[in-house]
C-alpha cells in the first residue's frame, strides 16, 4: 500500500477522505494531492503515439473524458478530479512516458482546451478496491 508523499511517511492507514455524501458508491476512497496538467491526442501532447487510440486499447469518443496515470493506477481506476468533467468520476485509460508518481494527465478533444486547463495542483479522489 502506497502512503502519498504528502501525507505523514510513517505506516498508519490514511484517513478516510472527506466526500460530500451521496458523491461515491462502494469503494474507499483516499485524497492523493497530484499535478494536473491538460492533454489531447496531438502531436504536441502525444508524440508518435497520437493515434487515437489510449495505452489501453480505448478509441478515443467525442465528448470522453479519462486520465493518464502512473502504472501504480490500474487502468480503470476512478478517480474524482475537482473541475474536470464536473467533478464527475474519471477513469485511468492511458499512460504517458513523462508521467510519474503523484500526476496525471488529464484529456481534452483540443490543444487549445488543454492549454486553458494549463496546469493544476489538486486534492484528487482516488478510489480503492
Amino acid at each position: 500500500h502506497h502512503q502519498p508523499k504528502a501525507v505523514e511517511s510513517n505506516q498508519q492507514p490514511s484517513p478516510p477522505p472527506r466526500l460530500a455524501s451521496g458523491a461515491a458508491g462502494a469503494g474507499e476512497w483516499r485524497t492523493v494531492r497530484m499535478r494536473v496538467p491538460g492533454y489531447c491526442p496531438c502531436p504536441k501532447c502525444c508524440g508518435d503515439s497520437a493515434d487515437g487510440i489510449t495505452a489501453n486499447g480505448h478509441k478515443i469518443q467525442p465528448g470522453d473524458t479519462f486520465v493518464a496515470a502512473d502504472r501504480r493506477y490500474a487502468f480503470g481506476t476512478e478517480m474524482i478530479i475537482p473541475g474536470y468533467s464536473n467533478s464527475q468520476i474519471v477513469k485511468v485509460l492511458d499512460r504517458g512516458g513523462a508521467i510519474r508518481g503523484d500526476k496525471l494527465d488529464a484529456f481534452f478533444h483540443t490543444h487549445q482546451a488543454a492549454l486553458e486547463w494549463g496546469v493544476k495542483y489538486l486534492d484528487v479522489q482516488v478510489r480503492v478496491n
